[in-house]
């Protein structure tokens, strides 16, 4: 993998790393770049093919995996993510510094790797605003809500162990959270 050092983000579902990231792409879009990643799940409203992720089936990414085309990949919820190859070298093609959204089996993956990238947790300020967020959002069922809170907190202990991450930021005021991603990526 060539060019600058990469960035992951990684954090529980409803923490605001899409918002976050969302923020830093409209601001400094010739700076990042995202790298899109697969998944087997459906997509939500508004979700955009190629955009958001790379919507595949089970089989396609079975195939792909077996294929040695990603960096890293896990379940979740009984659907499968991953960052393919592809996905990282298309940012890095564009002359910007890739930015992945992993969750904490990903961050794991990438370790063994030589991405070498900075690795940033945002967590939100509680469990109790991660439901509110969540519940926001009308987009789970009550059982896949509770599973979501359930890997939450277990991504918040363990985004405790030294060493895991360079930087964490509580996502508790979004302005503020951000002026901190904002910091940690422009040195």
């Amino acid at each position: 993998m060539q060019g600058p050092r990469p960035v992951v983000l990684s954090g529980p579902s409803g923490a605001g790393k899409s918002t976050l990231l969302k923020k830093l792409l409209k601001d400094f879009e010739n700076i990042f770049g995202f790298s899109v990643s697969h998944t087997t799940r459906q997509p939500r409203p508004g979700e955009v093919n190629g955009k958001d992720y790379h919507f595949v089936t089970r089989e396609e990414m079975q195939k792909e995996i077996d294929a040695g085309e990603f960096i890293e990949h896990a379940e979740f919820s009984g659907n499968m993510y991953g960052t393919s190859k592809g996905a990282v070298q298309a940012v890095q093609a564009q002359n910007q510094i890739c930015v992945l959204d992993v969750d904490i089996q990903g961050v794991k993956n990438l370790k063994k790797t030589d991405l070498n990238p900075i690795y940033i947790f945002v967590q939100p300020p509680s469990i109790d605003i991660l439901e509110k967020r969540l519940r926001g959002r009308q987009t789970e069922t009550e059982e896949s809500l509770l599973k979501r809170l359930a890997t939450a907190r277990v991504d918040l202990e363990l985004s405790k162990e030294p060493g895991l991450f360079d930087l964490v930021i509580i996502n508790d005021d979004l302005e503020k959270a951000y002026s901190e991603l904002k910091e940690a990526l422009l040195e």
